[in-house]
C-alpha cells in the first residue's frame, strides 16, 4: 500500500455497485476514507479496514473532509446530500468551509450540476463533476475513464484522488460538462448497440452467422464498443451479463436529451433512440442488463431465441 501525504480523509458518499470498488481503490492508494450510505449493511465490507471511518453525520463529514466524493443514483439525491433537506441544514455543505470541494462522480443532470455549482460557489465551496465510464469491472481494477468538469485548479487538486480510481482523466470544461460528456458518450454507446443488434438480426435472417458478422465488423468500419466487447461474451451466448442496467441506460439517454434541449439542438435520432430504449425498458424491466436490448428486438420481430 502506498502512503498518501495528505492526512485529511477523503469523504465518500454512496457504497453501491460502483462506489464500493472505488472506495477500495482509494484505500489501496493510501487514502483515509470517511464513508456514508443510507444502507448500514454496505459498511460491513470496510469494518476491518484501518483506513475507513464512518462519521456520525454528513455535516460532520463535510467538516472533517476537505474533499468529498458522491457516487449516487441521480443528481436530485446528490443535491439533497450536499445541501441537506429544506430547513434542516443537515447536508455536507453545513459542515464544509470555503475552499472545500465536492466531487460528484454520479451520472447527474448537467443542467442541475451547473445550478448546484453556482449555489455552492455562494458559500465558497467548489464543485467538480467527474462521472465515469467503464462499469464495475474497471472500477475494481482502477482503470475507469473519468470526465471532469470544473475549474482547472480544482481538478488538479483532486487529481490524486481521481487517479486512484481511474486511468484516464479528461478535463472537459466548466461545471456540468463532465456530466454532459458522460451522457453523450452513453448515447453513442446505446445507439451503437441498438444499430448492431438490428444488423445482426437482419444478417441472421439472410443466412449470416453471428460470429462471422462480429468478426467482419471488428475488422471493418462498422466496429464499435458493442461489437468489440459485448456481442461475443454477452449477446451471442445469451448470458446478458455486461453489468449495466437497461434503466440506467435510459436515464442517461434522457439526460443526453436534456443537454440537447438546453442547447436548442433538435437531436431527432437521439429522440428516436431514447424512445426505442424506453419501450425496451418497459418490456424487459429496468433491472435487466442493457445487452438484453437485442433480446427485446428479437421479441418484437417474432424471432426465435
Amino acid at each position: 500500500m502506498s502512503e498518501n501525504r495528505d492526512s485529511a480523509p477523503v469523504g465518500f458518499v454512496g457504497l453501491g455497485m460502483m462506489g464500493l470498488p472505488m472506495v477500495r481503490r482509494l484505500l489501496v492508494a493510501g487514502h483515509q476514507v470517511a464513508l456514508a450510505d443510507n444502507d448500514p449493511a454496505r459498511f460491513e465490507p470496510f469494518a476491518a479496514e484501518a483506513g475507513a471511518s464512518r462519521p456520525a453525520s454528513l455535516a460532520e463529514m463535510g467538516a472533517t473532509c476537505p474533499v468529498v466524493v458522491t457516487m449516487l443514483p441521480n443528481g436530485k439525491i446528490v443535491e439533497q446530500v450536499v445541501l441537506g433537506r429544506p430547513g434542516a441544514n443537515d447536508g455536507l455543505a453545513a459542515g464544509m468551509t470555503a475552499g472545500s470541494i465536492v466531487v460528484d462522480m454520479s451520472s447527474s443532470s448537467p443542467v442541475g450540476t451547473r445550478d448546484l455549482a453556482a449555489r455552492l460557489a455562494e458559500r465558497g465551496i467548489r464543485l467538480v463533476d467527474a462521472p465515469v465510464s467503464g462499469g464495475v469491472k474497471r472500477a475494481v481494477d482502477g482503470s475507469l475513464a473519468i470526465m471532469a468538469g470544473g475549474d482547472a485548479a480544482d481538478i488538479e487538486r483532486v487529481r490524486p484522488i481521481l487517479s486512484a480510481m481511474g486511468r484516464t482523466i479528461f478535463h472537459t470544461g466548466g461545471p456540468g460538462t463532465g456530466h454532459a460528456m458522460k451522457a453523450l458518450n452513453n448515447y453513442l454507446s446505446a445507439a451503437g448497440l441498438l444499430a448492431a443488434g438490428e444488423a445482426m438480426l437482419i444478417g441472421k435472417k439472410f443466412g449470416l452467422e453471428p460470429e462471422t458478422m462480429v468478426d467482419v465488423w471488428n475488422a471493418s468500419t462498422g466496429r464499435n464498443n458493442a461489437t468489440e466487447v459485448k456481442f461475443k461474451p454477452f449477446i451471442i451466448p445469451r448470458t446478458w451479463a455486461a453489468g449495466f442496467a437497461t434503466g440506467l441506460m435510459v436515464k442517461d439517454l434522457r439526460t443526453a436529451l436534456e443537454v440537447a434541449e438546453a442547447t436548442g439542438e433538435p437531436a431527432e435520432f437521439a429522440r428516436l433512440c431514447t424512445e426505442i430504449w424506453a419501450r425496451a425498458e418497459a418490456a424487459i424491466g429496468p433491472g435487466s442488463d442493457h445487452t438484453e436490448i437485442v433480446r427485446y428486438l428479437e421479441e418484437i420481430a417474432g424471432d426465435p431465441a
